[in-house]
């Protein structure tokens, strides 16, 4: 604290670049206004009842010197990394306010992530330990053998009964080793270019790569609020997890960087989201991927427009239900769109045209190009890339991959990987992922219009649209699949679902295959991971049915 005083003694400049260490920031707000109502953590109990914990920016500081003082006595200095596994919990920040008065690196990763895959997150980074909420435990301890960096683990108990494991580590209660040591407050971070944190990308095609990410980069995110219409009237509120950049920085972290209320799910909850929302007053939320269709497939409520929220922050807003969900719920949607590496456009409500991801900020220039890095006309498809308006390219730095860092900033444009074009205003579109896009007998398939049909069949709960190889051989063509979450366990009329969508879709559209599941997987940003629903469509042909097949008719599904 004496060297932050200090520092505002020596310019404002300093000020700044000491204010964009996450607990410098902290422990100033906390100085300053020690009890304002800041974080509030929701989680709905098994009674349906919504249960909360609060943190101020003096609660934040004084947990997070707390555990700061665990991570010392585990030996873990300046550059040395652990995992963070769990949901929304206000230890989750607790944690980070911990790291960064330490130096110390934290690894961010979904509770959800299981097997190969939980061990490869833990153990290539270089976890020396881990912080786990209880009911991921079992999985963490599943993996030791291929994690044998581990050294530590400390466990979150969330109120239930059970015993800390007998195993190699040295294991503690989280709230026991916050209370091993003296706290720490002296902050070791001094240059926001330093390492925070490393954000594994989402994986869907293959093993994840593990973005070094700077106490910078989660300021200049932190400091977007003026843009995408924050004001000092607002109180957020998120239900993604903040094991993704979208919540942590965006939601968390522009809250702490302007002192706003922040409300938090424990996890997304599209059945409460409402709810929760018109309880706590809140204004502004985020959405991305499939929570958009997700929360759209809800049965309408009379009120469903009698709520405070002003505006919907969207990454991936489906052009086919935008109008219909900005009316139905009376928001104004501002649709964005951003990678946790860097690049972003935004499109501001009235703006930009429907279904369109906007332009970017002042800060970037962004183009559309084709395989020969040829700015490409508009209308014509081709890669999104990006690069600062001075002219430099965005740093991109992947751990252990020096190669992918530089395949990703090649020539000085950050290459998105994504497929899009401009219309003739210079507004942005996103078309699909590199490789994923959908081309069904000639046509290309948009499948959020799919998913939006097939979501507002009244059976179902959820849906993720994705193509397979076409059963028919034609190069570059594919079958669509509708993976479809049925709103009562084994309760789904096939025959009804497949006329529902050839009434309502033209015939290219209509899936070739609906795939009936308990969950869609997904990733921490509720993005369906594809390759996990293909696996399972292989695996488990009995849940998989043709139009043919919902008819009564035999049909060998290739």
């Amino acid at each position: 604290m004496d060297k932050l005083r200090g520092s505002f003694e020596r310019g404002e400049s300093v000020v700044y670049e000491e204010q964009a260490i996450l607990a410098n920031l902290v422990a100033t707000q906390a100085a300053a206004q020690a009890d304002s109502d800041l974080l509030t953590f929701v989680h709905v109990d098994s009674d349906g009842a919504l249960k909360e914990e609060k943190r101020s920016y003096a609660d934040l500081w004084r947990c997070g010197s707390r555990l700061a003082g665990g991570l010392r006595a585990e030996g873990m200095g300046s550059g040395d990394n652990f995992a963070l596994v769990m949901q929304n919990h206000a230890e989750f920040v607790d944690v980070m306010v911990a790291s960064s008065i330490c130096g110390t690196v934290f690894v961010p990763v979904d509770p959800r992530t299981r097997g190969d895959k939980l061990a490869y997150m833990l153990n290539f980074p270089d976890c020396r330990g881990a912080v786990v909420a209880d009911y991921a435990l079992d999985s963490v301890l599943a993996v030791l053998d291929q994690a044998p960096r581990l050294e530590w683990l400390w466990v979150l108990s969330t109120g239930g009964p059970g015993e800390l494991p007998d195993c190699r580590l040295q294991v503690k209660w989280l709230s026991d080793a916050a209370a091993v040591a003296d706290p720490v407050t002296e902050v070791a971070v001094v240059d926001p270019a330093e390492p925070m944190q490393m954000l594994f990308t989402s994986g869907t095609t293959g093993d994840p790569k593990a973005i070094v990410a700077s106490y910078a980069r989660f300021d200049a995110v932190s400091s977007i609020g003026p843009l995408i219409g924050l004001t000092q009237q607002d109180r957020l509120y998120t239900g993604l997890s903040l094991t993704h950049a979208n919540a942590q920085l965006i939601t968390l972290g522009n809250a702490l960087k302007m002192g706003l209320p922040c409300v938090v799910s424990r996890k997304f909850t599209k059945s409460r989201l409402w709810d929760i929302c018109r309880q706590y007053g809140c204004t502004f939320f985020n959405l991305l991927g499939g929570m958009t269709t997700a929360i759209y497939s809800e049965p309408p409520r009379p009120d469903d427009a009698e709520n405070p929220v002003r505006r919907v922050l969207s990454a991936g807003m489906p052009a086919s239900i935008w109008d219909n969900f900005a009316k139905r719920f009376d928001v104004e949607i501002f649709e964005f769109y951003g990678a946790a590496e860097g690049g972003m456009t935004f499109n501001p409500p009235g703006d930009g045209p429907v279904g369109s991801i906007g332009k970017p900020p002042p800060n970037l220039e962004g183009k559309i190009v084709d395989d020969n890095d040829n700015e490409v006309g508009a209308g014509e498809q081709g890669e999104i890339v990006f690069r600062n308006i001075d002219g430099s390219c965005p740093v991109v730095s992947y751990f252990k991959n020096p190669e992918a860092s530089a395949k990703k900033t090649r020539d000085g444009w950050l290459r998105m990987g994504d497929i899009g074009h401009r219309d003739a205003d210079g507004w942005f579109y996103f078309d699909y992922r590199s490789g994923g896009g959908i081309r069904h007998n000639g046509d290309f398939v948009n499948p959020g219009f799919v998913e939006k049909v097939v979501a507002e069949h009244e059976q179902v709960d959820d849906v993720f649209v994705y193509g397979i190889e076409a059963a028919s051989g034609v190069p570059g063509e594919k079958d669509v699949i509708a993976a479809v979450v049925p709103l009562e366990p084994g309760q789904l009329d096939v025959p009804s679902l497949f006329r529902h969508c050839r009434a309502h879709l033209e015939s290219n559209f209509v899936p070739t295959y609906i795939q009936v599941m308990d969950e869609i997987p997904k990733t921490a940003s509720e993005k369906p991971q594809e390759r996990f629903c293909l696996e399972h469509f292989r695996q488990q042909a009995q849940a998989v049915h043709t139009e043919q097949q919902s008819q009564g008719h035999k049909e060998n599904k290739s």
